[in-house]
């Protein structure tokens, strides 16, 4: 009923910069959040950055190895969050995974299905 679904990952270099986008459709009524997780081989999950809806403010999360060069944001009437990634690291390689938690008869978190970013010379 609801879809998810991301994409603009891909292969940089160091140094260099990606966006990603990740749309839900579907029945939604509401989205209370929106957040980006990744997970690298051999690692746990780790959720990246993430956007609280507040009202007429939105909150921004981000973890602490990425402050300063991520930035997540969303364009409500298109159900879609962003990741603007800048200065990417080696260490930022991973699959990344976007998370919307709505309503649409009921709560569901909604996951997208992966998108790979890899970070290499």
């Amino acid at each position: 009923q609801v879809q998810v679904v991301e994409s603009g990952g891909g292969l940089v270099q160091p140094g260099g910069s990606l966006r990603l986008s990740c749309a839900a459709s579907g029945s939604i009524n509401r989205v209370n959040a929106m957040a980006w997780y990744r997970q690298a081989p051999g690692k746990e999950r780790e959720l990246v950055a993430a956007i609280t809806s507040g009202g007429m403010t939105d909150y921004l999360n981000y973890v602490d190895s990425v402050k300063g060069r991520f930035i997540i944001s969303r364009d409500n009437a298109k159900n879609t969050v962003y990741l603007q990634m800048n200065s990417l690291k080696p260490e930022d390689t991973a699959v990344y995974y976007c998370r919307f938690s709505v309503v649409t008869s009921r709560y569901l978190e909604v996951w997208g299905q992966g998108t790979l970013v890899t970070v290499s010379s």
